[in-house]
């Protein structure tokens, strides 16, 4: 398979997890540049934002033995891998290589660690990792290995940085934002506004800064990318690092929300009450530098501020089911995001 250059006209891609967050809104972008797209997903279903499109899609266990090798058939210019988790993932890319001009695979920077070897990972535990603001892609990692998230990450760069002879892009993003996603961080303010809460504490003054990705700036370093192809890490960030305090007021705009947002000086959450502590809650700011992904021509094509209205709606379309069944990552932290009665008597100590 020739390697991509230059616009997509003609060009086909192939996208595991494309029903999912990141899949829909690359496949999107991709197909509007004239890329021929083929969505893989268990299900094999068509995400709905690509139906007037001439796009395919088909059902794939990417655990089955030969079943990628299958889907992909004669191959694809790119490999879009949204959902590459570890190095058996990284594997089975590489079993098809040959019939790929290039991957684009979705890691995380919460492979980045600290001196002492601290990662956002532990840091309930171990106390929070002290990073540099901005960090590059040189930052120091995580080695690999099965024990989290963040090494199995580690595992699935490292084999295919070190094995690839196609042309490879690793892109870190921060905390993920769009619709359609099974982890919404938006949700901590949009539930406690449908609610009707009157009050919402923010713990560290509401001055924590975690950095955050639109999915559409994903899709966007991701067609840069494809235009021009080599092996390579780039961070995928928002032009702004915004603090809590002024997410949650985005958030309140966009649900005509008439509340207080209340700052509190709170210590670290791991010693005490989570009241206040939110998803994107950090003792020190957790920042990326996207001037790697900038000189290969990444604009960012949208910020939180002009995302969070579209988010508000899905979300509160969403309100009226179980939120643990339709949020299975938020329902996974290790404790009650909406424990309302340790707020209530916060509040009238």
């Amino acid at each position: 398979m020739e390697n991509p250059g230059g616009g997509g006209m003609g060009k086909r891609a192939f996208i595991l997890g494309g029903t999912g967050q990141i899949g829909r809104s690359v496949g999107l972008r991709l197909l509007k540049e004239g890329w021929a797209v083929t969505y893989a997903s268990r299900r094999g279903n068509l995400p709905d934002n690509a139906r007037s499109f001439d796009a395919n899609a088909v059902s794939l266990d990417r655990d089955q033995h030969g079943a990628l090798a299958r889907a992909i058939g004669d191959g694809a210019d790119a490999v879009i891998d949204t959902v590459a988790f570890d190095g058996k993932h990284a594997d089975q890319l590489l079993g098809i290589e040959k019939t790929v001009g290039q991957f684009v695979v979705i890691s995380s920077s919460s492979v980045y660690r600290d001196h002492l070897g601290r990662t956002l990972d532990e840091a309930r535990e171990n106390g929070f990792p002290d990073l540099p603001e901005y960090m590059t892609e040189d930052q120091s990692t995580v080695e690999p290995g099965p024990e989290t998230y963040s090494t199995r990450k580690i595992a699935l760069e490292r084999r295919l940085l070190d094995q690839a002879t196609r042309p490879v892009t690793i892109l870190r993003p921060a905390a993920i934002h769009g619709t359609h996603s099974t982890h919404p961080r938006e949700w901590w303010f949009v539930k406690r506004m449908l609610d009707g809460r009157e009050a919402i504490p923010l713990c560290f003054n509401g001055k924590s800064r975690f950095h955050t990705t639109a999915v559409s700036n994903i899709a966007e370093v991701t067609a840069r990318a494809l235009e021009r192809p080599e092996t390579r890490i780039l961070n995928v960030a928002d032009p702004s690092a915004l603090p809590v305090l002024e997410i949650g007021a985005l958030i309140a705009q966009a649900m005509e929300w008439k509340g207080r947002l209340i700052p509190i000086d709170m210590g670290d959450p791991r010693f005490g009450s989570p009241v206040g502590w939110t998803p994107w809650s950090v003792p020190e700011p957790f920042t990326l530098s996207t001037e790697a992904a900038r000189r290969i021509g990444y604009t960012a094509s949208i910020g939180y501020s002009q995302s969070i209205k579209e988010i508000c709606e899905w979300l509160t379309q969403a309100a009226d089911k179980d939120w643990r069944q339709q949020f299975p990552v938020l329902a996974q932290y290790g404790f009650p995001l909406f424990d309302y009665d340790a707020e209530d008597k916060f509040f009238h100590t």
